[in-house]
C-alpha cells in the first residue's frame, strides 16, 4: 500500500494561491506563488517558483528559480518602486497591469523533469516531459521533451533516450498510473534495461 499521500510543507516554507496533488513534497524555505505541483513532484531547500505549471514526478533540485523575476527595463526605473510602489507609498497600489504581464508569461514544465542545482527558467518557457535540466543553467527558450541542457544561456547536450524510446515512454504515460500500480512497477524501473521495461509494461498488466 503507498504511504500517506497528502502533501507535505516544510514549516518553513512559502505557498501562496498554490495547488498541490497527491505525494508531493516541498522543502525547507521554498518559496511558491500561484504554482499549480502535480503528483510527486519534490522541491528541495531554497527553491523558488512563480506563476508555473509543474507537472508529475519532477526533480527539483536546491535553490532554483522557476520563472525568474522580470524587471520593467523600459521604464525610466527598473526598480521594484515602478511597480509594487505600496511597499514604501500607502497611498500607491500594486501595478496591476505589470502583474498581468508576469502571469501572461507563465512557465510549464511536463512530466518526470530534473531541474539541477542552482538552475534558473526564464518566464514563458516549456519544459517537455523527461527533459533534465543541469546545474546552474539558464534557460531561455522551450526544451523539447528527452532533451538534456546544460550552459548559461541553456543548450541542448543530448537525447536522454533514442527518439523512438522516448515516443513509447510518451505513449506509455507512466506518470498516469494509479499508486498501486506504479508501485508494482518500481521493481522492474531498477531491474530492467529501458527497452525490457517498455517491452514488458506496454500491453497493460505486467
Amino acid at each position: 500500500m503507498p504511504r500517506d499521500s497528502e502533501p507535505r510543507i516544510h514549516p518553513t516554507a512559502e505557498l501562496k494561491g498554490c495547488r498541490l496533488a497527491p505525494f508531493v513534497s516541498i522543502g525547507e524555505r521554498v518559496v511558491l506563488r500561484e504554482v499549480s505541483v502535480g503528483a510527486f513532484t519534490y522541491f528541495e531547500r531554497h527553491a523558488e517558483a512563480i506563476y508555473s505549471t509543474i507537472g508529475k514526478f519532477c526533480s527539483i533540485a536546491a535553490n532554483t528559480r522557476i520563472n525568474a523575476l522580470e524587471h520593467p527595463i523600459e521604464r525610466l526605473t527598473q526598480h521594484k518602486v515602478s511597480y509594487r510602489p505600496n511597499e514604501y507609498f500607502r497611498y500607491l497600489g500594486v501595478d496591476a497591469a505589470f502583474r498581468e504581464r508576469r502571469q501572461a508569461k507563465a512557465v510549464t514544465i511536463g512530466h518526470d523533469v530534473w531541474i539541477g542545482h542552482g538552475a534558473v527558467v526564464m518566464p514563458g518557457v516549456t519544459i517537455g516531459n523527461g527533459a533534465v535540466i543541469g546545474a546552474n543553467a539558464v534557460v531561455t527558450r522551450d526544451v523539447a521533451p528527452y532533451r538534456i541542457v546544460a550552459g548559461s544561456p541553456g543548450r541542448v547536450l543530448r537525447l536522454r533516450f533514442p527518439a523512438e524510446t522516448a515516443a513509447r515512454i510518451e505513449r506509455l504515460s507512466w506518470w498516469d498510473w494509479p499508486a498501486e500500480k506504479l508501485g508494482r512497477a518500481v521493481p522492474d524501473m531498477q531491474a530492467l534495461p529501458i527497452e525490457a521495461f517498455l517491452d514488458r509494461w506496454e500491453d497493460g498488466e505486467a
